[in-house]
This record gives structure tokens, C-alpha cells and sequence, in this order.
């Protein structure tokens, strides 16, 4: 990783274990897997690490990766994307992420810097709780994915989500972010 992030050495990551660079970001990152281990009651077994989501648009190709994805029971139930500064800059892009992540639209999103947080319901795209202890433990979260049935996402709003997401992450990155791959396609 180049550019203006320090590399502060090595560090483990809290979820598999994987060596990665530590940097600023990544000790964010791993802050709020450990929370929602240690202070929520998920498991490690329902957090996900840097899932990727190939984005296909106007002939262009991109892979980014979220944060964070938690599933409870196999099912898809929240995502988490971390990004320095201000929270409400990343509410599209948790929204259109919640759309493309699996077929049916991921109910919640958690978007941090690692100090604040919003919690933000997908289906309504209002923020329904504010700060880390706001994110929903476990059994809560499980009791919600019981009593509401997954809601399908249709073809137009898949669509605008690959093409927020490129504008977004591909487009708007910061240069020296090295863990978006763009490409053209042939």
C-alpha cells in the first residue's frame, strides 16, 4: 500500500487471523469487529472480512470489497463500511452495497469511522440508531431477521446500486487505494 497511508508494520486480523498491513484504517476496522464480538455477542463465525463485489457497468469492470458482512444463520443480515471523516458521505454507499450483496436486500448497514456510527435500516434508508453501542447485538439482530422476510431488489435499483458504487469506489477513490481492481472489459 503507497500513498499517504502510514504503514505502522503488521497486524492480525481479529476475525481470521490473516497478516495484514496496519495502518490507521485497518486498526479502525479491526476496533469494531472486536466490539461486536466482545460487546454485541456475535461470533467470529458470523463476520466476514473484505467481501468482494464485482461491479459490471458501460463496458467497465471493477472488484471492491466491504468491510465487514455479518450473517446470522447464513443469511446476509448486515454490512459494515468503514471510511475516515463523515458518516453521512457513505450512506448511499451502504445502500447501494446492501442491494448487491445478495438477492435479496440486506436489511441493515453500519457505517463507522471507527469513533461514530450510524445504523441505518436499508428497506426505509433512515438511520435508526447513532453510535457504536446503537448497533444491534446479536439476538436482537437474529429476532429481526425472524420476524421480516427477506425483500427482493428489483433489476433498475440493482442497476443504480453497480453504478453508485463505481462512482463512489472506483471512480472517487483516493488514488493510492490499492484494494479496488478496476479493468476494462473484452
Amino acid at each position: 500500500m503507497g500513498g499517504h497511508h502510514l504503514i505502522l508494520g503488521e497486524i492480525r486480523d481479529y476475525v481470521t487471523g490473516e497478516v495484514l498491513a496496519d495502518t490507521h484504517d485497518e486498526r479502525y476496522r479491526q476496533k469494531v469487529a472486536r466490539f461486536l464480538v466482545v460487546h454485541k455477542g456475535y461470533i467470529k463465525e458470523d463476520l466476514r472480512p473484505r467481501v468482494p463485489i464485482d461491479l459490471n457497468i458501460d463496458g467497465k469492470q471493477a472488484r471492491i470489497r466491504l468491510d465487514l458482512v455479518v450473517c446470522i444463520d447464513e443469511q446476509v443480515a448486515m454490512l459494515v463500511k468503514y471510511a475516515p471523516g463523515s458518516l453521512t458521505t457513505r450512506h448511499q454507499v451502504a445502500l447501494a452495497a446492501s442491494r448487491l450483496l445478495a438477492p435479496y436486500q440486506v436489511p441493515l448497514s453500519v457505517v463507522t469511522n471507527g469513533k461514530e456510527a450510524d445504523i441505518i435500516d436499508n428497506h426505509s434508508d433512515s438511520v435508526i440508531a447513532e453510535g457504536l453501542d446503537g448497533i444491534l447485538s446479536r439476538g436482537t439482530l437474529a429476532e429481526y431477521l425472524h420476524a421480516h422476510d427477506p425483500i427482493s431488489v428489483a433489476d433498475r435499483h440493482r442497476d443504480m446500486a453497480v453504478r453508485i458504487l463505481y462512482a463512489y469506489e472506483v471512480d472517487g477513490r483516493c488514488p493510492c487505494d490499492d484494494t479496488v481492481c478496476d479493468y476494462e472489459q473484452r
